[in-house]
């Protein structure tokens, strides 16, 4: 469905009295002046709105293809002097430690930008609003759409990051805490999502790069530094990346020296366990052959002496592992 479509004029929203629909007058609405365009959003539309669409503004059936059907890895793509770009969006969902995904397709044209968003993260309405009381910047054209979205985008990137940074810092608690824990289903949930959100950040990188040098047809050199700032969140995002998956790396495998620690401590605990009953099963058993010629057999007190022996023996090894730690 259409969210919101306008006609811009040297940074201003035109009044235009036609059908949201009504493509055509959208577009003769935005021949004035040279850098007039027509903004057109769309939320998850069918088939047939695209079609409608792409036949008013000369939109590329590959391009139309890619943009219903989304799934699209981030892209930047020319067709017949219309520009298509994929931008993964992302959200966190906290209860479920989980990064969603969305979409956000862009058509650009000399006088159009149309988006279409799919999934709900990165809504576009708080950032049209923005970009409209920024007349300077939306005066130069689609480009400044682009750039509004993508900045919108990359900013919440930055926020899907802090939350992660937030579990990586209780995942490095729980795993260096006294406490015995299960840390490493949750280490693999978080990397999970990591890979997603570098899935998104990384190809955006060059796309972003070609915007900064003016390499990009309909996206003009002075744009430059508005995109060389979301390229530097870009960068701040896959550093941060790097740094969460490396700490989750070294997380796993001190979780899993942990596990092997307390498998060795359990071990010394059962062994001085089983020696603590060894010596007083032996004594017991070397007095109960019961052989006639054996020394202390009939000896009154050696009943109590086999008894002291056990007992004896028993505390003196007890004191010795719990001197070395064992127990």
């Amino acid at each position: 469905m259409i969210v919101d479509s306008a006609v811009y004029r040297q940074g201003e929203r035109l009044p235009v009295d036609c059908n949201v629909h009504d493509y055509d007058a959208l577009r003769a609405a935005a021949e004035g002046g040279e850098h007039d365009f027509v903004w057109v959003g769309l939320f998850e539309p069918d088939e047939h709105e695209l079609d409608d669409i792409a036949t008013a503004f000369g939109l590329h059936p590959l391009a139309v293809e890619d943009a219903v059907h989304a799934h699209q890895r981030p892209k930047l793509e020319l067709y017949e002097g219309n520009l298509f770009m994929t931008i993964k969006t992302l959200w966190y969902v906290d209860e479920d430690d989980a990064v969603e995904t969305g979409e956000i397709n862009l058509f650009i044209g000399e006088d159009f930008v149309i988006t279409v968003r799919h999934g709900h993260g990165s809504e576009l309405k708080q950032a049209r609003h923005e970009l409209e009381a920024r007349q300077a910047v939306l005066s130069h054209g689609p480009s400044a759409v682009v750039y509004a979205v993508c900045d919108t985008v990359v900013d919440a990137y930055l926020e899907v990051l802090e939350e992660l940074q937030i579990d990586v810092d209780q995942v490095e608690e729980s795993v260096f805490s006294e406490k015995r824990t299960n840390d490493s289903a949750r280490i693999y949930t978080l990397k999970r999502e990591l890979a997603e959100v570098r899935r998104a950040v990384l190809p955006l990188r060059e796309p972003m790069r070609r915007f900064t040098v003016g390499a990009v047809p309909g996206i003009p050199v002075e744009a430059g530094p508005f995109f060389r700032d979301v390229g530097d969140h870009l960068a701040v995002a896959a550093e941060s990346i790097e740094t969460l998956d490396s700490l989750l790396s070294s997380a796993f495998e001190a979780h899993v020296a942990g596990i092997q620690v307390q498998q060795n401590n359990d071990m010394r605990k059962i062994s001085a366990g089983a020696a603590l009953l060894l010596l007083p099963t032996l004594i017991a058993g070397v007095y109960g052959m019961n052989f006639d010629h054996m020394p202390e057999l009939r000896w009154q007190l050696g009943y109590l002496w086999a008894l002291f022996l056990m007992v004896g023996s028993s505390v003196a090894l007890w004191a010795w592992f719990k001197k070395s730690g064992w127990m």
